[in-house]
């Protein structure tokens, strides 16, 4: 996704960016913020589709990607771009085949200032308490104090869309696991932000940065609200879920027993399998994890 503001703009326009309209539930999928009670619980946790996987299809016929994933059993969807339609008509394209939306990719423009309300009044139409940064402008040169100052940003964020019951969250990539002074500035981050901050880890691009997923479970316990379940291998690139080096179910035990994630997220990058086969396929073998 393209950037338009610097880091600094964000940071500026996060701290001045106009108040949000107050109003009722955002979702009935909404977990209990991060904090509140819930250690220790087993709870069943659904499956959604990162739409990104089938950027490509969504573009050509949208309701029939739509269609298709729940068809395939996937209970939600998260959103990467909305192919020129209103949230009006979104919400009847889930709501037609029964699929929740459990999150929206954004850019860091569309939570600062003006766009703030009118990115909260679309996601309160499409249902969805999660509002998840896709990645941040100068990503590959960030240093300590602009991760410090990011933070902050996201704390104001995070207090102005509270009122309307969402969630404001950061999605990693393979980059944000490189040393810095002695941390990484995924610790930085969400050393210094605010519990309720989703910390949406990205397994296969924490792996491919030197980084632990269950390092960073167990660290920020709770903070994982959404987590994209994407498989790593050193040996085969394109290997889909199930079928890499990742270690399924202990990521799924840590998960489960912490009772604070509220969906799992497949996602899938590649290219060397029909992206519609592949998320059927990575579904499946969950399924076949008994999950």
């Amino acid at each position: 996704m393209g950037h338009l503001f610097t880091r600094l703009e964000f940071i500026r326009l996060g701290a001045t960016g106009a108040a949000v309209w107050r109003a009722g539930s955002a979702s009935t999928q909404t977990g209990a913020a991060a904090g509140g009670d819930g250690v220790g619980v087993k709870k069943r946790i659904p499956i959604g589709l990162q739409l990104y996987s089938v950027r490509t299809e969504c573009k050509a016929d949208l309701p029939a990607v739509l269609k298709a994933a729940a068809a395939m059993g996937y209970e939600g969807v998260e959103f990467a771009g909305y192919h020129g339609r209103d949230a009006a008509e979104l919400r009847r394209l889930l709501d037609e085949n029964g699929l929740h939306c459990c999150g929206t990719h954004l850019g860091i423009e569309a939570l600062t200032g003006d766009e703030l309300k009118r990115t909260v009044e679309f996601n309160r139409v499409l249902g969805n308490p999660y509002l998840i940064v896709a990645s941040l402008p100068d990503e590959k040169t960030l240093d300590r104090q602009s991760c410090l100052e990011t933070a902050r940003a996201f704390n104001e964020i995070s207090e102005k869309v509270a009122v309307e019951g969402m969630r404001v969250g950061y999605h990693n990539h393979s980059s944000d696991l490189k040393p810095l002074d002695g941390e990484t500035a995924w610790d930085i981050i969400f050393g210094n932000t605010r519990p309720e901050v989703v910390m949406q880890i990205d397994t296969a691009n924490m792996i491919a940065g030197g980084g632990d997923p269950m390092h960073f479970l167990r660290k920020y316990t709770g903070r994982a609200a959404t987590i994209h379940l994407k498989e790593h291998s050193k040996s085969h690139p394109e290997a889909l879920i199930g079928e890499g080096d990742i270690d399924w179910p202990a990521i799924f035990d840590v998960v489960e027993a912490q009772g604070r994630t509220e969906w799992f997220i497949v996602e899938y990058e590649g290219d060397a399998i029909p992206p519609l086969v592949a998320v059927e396929r990575c579904l499946a073998n969950l399924k076949k994890m008994a999950r």
